[in-house]
């Protein structure tokens, strides 16, 4: 018999042991426990609203199934985000006991969850209450700290599961936020084509597979994922777990992310807030991944056959131009030399360089095929964002035009991962590229 996805990416991930999706199923709470933690004691983390949702059902399920089950560890704060002094909180009082965690939530709740659990030595589960982002089953934990968003290295949780008729009640934006970074897979494998056409990171086969081959099917019911419709949430959800798995097959996060999240890291890095609330991972990633779109067709009416290798290696700094401007870039910051630190480590000299752009420019008829078959039409996307629910224009999330013009080059100083944003800065193209975004009578016409 044939393995489903979900079952092949299993095998792959090396943290994660079980994973089950379905409805009604959280019933199976203490069977999974049972079977992941045998003869260790539970405590459930959540919030306020997740331990209504599922996480006092969660304990009652534990109980009756003669689990030794703690006190719930439950966050009181109304602005709870994945900010370290949570971490601390959690880690304090996970210190008391070894109680093995059940986390009741969704990417706050995990990411504090996996990175808590992880700092004092066990492993976790997850209940996923909402189907809003991939990090469930993915390695590592998005932290702020030090007023900077970081990865922090982390095994995700052993065991996860998805109950889909408590997925399909979440609130409608918490899903859009989820199909719009299932969407960032799309623009994040372009990326990753890029990146191997050039020579900069060769595709991982395996990854590649459990992120995209489904990729577009679970994108395929916008508008029935917003309606909490079960087909299209349990597609969403799946989709969302495999991309998870990828990340721990590669111990990365490139399979699932590229210059569309460096877009959503770069406004947390700059604690950008919209009416004084914390946008949504999601939303943000949803301006981003649209922004990232409408830049690939820029790309795709570029000939770069012509390309001029000798001018664009001639214009190339030298490092410690490079260095200059990095640093210059980010002046007045609480994070002034991560331009310094992201850009040197990508850093080519003129001869690699030379190298580069002569692959782009003898093999573009090739990597242009093979954009053009990852990428979504910018009209297309457009539409099916609107059609879930989630942002598509900037000022949607209290990003205007100018700035979003900003974000494109300040967003290539901040992350190491070659993106479309390192093409446009190698073949000299960003500001061409930009303009035809941002001028007169294009789609973000800059006014002021």
């Amino acid at each position: 018999m044939k393995m489903s996805r979900v079952e092949e990416a299993l095998k792959a991930a090396n943290e994660t042991r079980a994973l089950r999706i379905g409805n009604g199923i959280l019933e199976e709470v203490a069977e999974l426990f049972k079977e992941q933690f045998p003869g260790k004691k539970a405590v459930v983390v959540a919030d306020e609203t997740t331990y209504r949702i599922a996480g006092k059902r969660v304990e009652e399920e534990l109980k009756q199934a003669n689990i030794e089950t703690l006190p719930s560890f439950i966050f009181t704060d109304s602005d709870l985000y994945a900010e370290y002094s949570y971490i601390d909180q959690l880690v304090d009082s996970l210190k008391q006991h070894a109680a093995i965690p059940v986390a009741v939530g969704s990417g706050t709740i995990n990411d504090l969850t996996k990175l808590s659990s992880h700092l004092t030595g066990r492993r976790y589960m997850c209940v996923a209450t909402a189907a809003s982002m991939d990090g469930y089953t993915a390695f590592g934990a998005s932290i702020t700290a030090d007023g900077a968003k970081q990865t922090f290295s982390c095994p995700a949780p052993q065991a996860v599961l998805a109950d889909t008729s408590i997925i399909s009640k979440a609130p409608g934006p918490m899903t859009a936020s989820g199909y719009a970074d299932l969407f960032a897979k799309v623009t994040a494998g372009a990326d990753w084509i890029l990146a191997d056409a050039l020579g900069v990171e060769v595709i991982d086969k395996k990854a590649w597979s459990i992120v995209q081959d489904g990729l577009h099917d679970a994108l395929s019911s916008p508008k029935e994922a917003a309606e909490g419709e079960e087909t299209a949430i349990s597609q969403l959800i799946e989709g969302l777990m495999l991309g998870g798995f990828a990340m721990q097959w590669s111990k990365s996060s490139r399979p699932a992310s590229g210059a569309e999240h460096q877009f959503s890291h770069l406004w947390n890095m700059e604690h950008h807030l919209n009416n004084g609330e914390h946008i949504s991972h999601g939303f943000q990633v949803s301006i981003g991944m649209l922004a990232i779109t409408a830049f690939y067709e820029q790309v795709l009416q570029t000939s770069f056959e012509q390309l001029d290798v000798d001018a664009c290696c001639a214009a190339w700094p030298e490092p410690e131009i490079a260095d200059k401007t990095a640093l210059d870039m980010f002046v007045g910051t609480d994070f002034p030399n991560i331009g310094l630190q992201e850009t040197k480590a990508k850093y080519v000299n003129r001869e690699q360089l030379k190298v580069q752009l002569l692959q782009l420019k003898e093999n573009w008829p090739k990597i242009k095929e093979r954009l053009s078959g990852q990428l979504i039409p910018y009209s297309e996307v457009k539409q099916r964002l609107q059609l879930v629910g989630a942002p598509t224009e900037p000022e949607e999330i209290g990003i205007t035009r100018k700035r979003l013009r900003e974000t494109f080059i300040r967003a290539q100083f901040i992350r190491r991962r070659f993106t479309v944003l390192d093409l446009a800065v190698r073949t000299g193209y960003m500001e061409d590229w930009l303009e035809g975004l941002f001028s007169k009578g294009k789609i973000w016409e800059i006014t002021d």
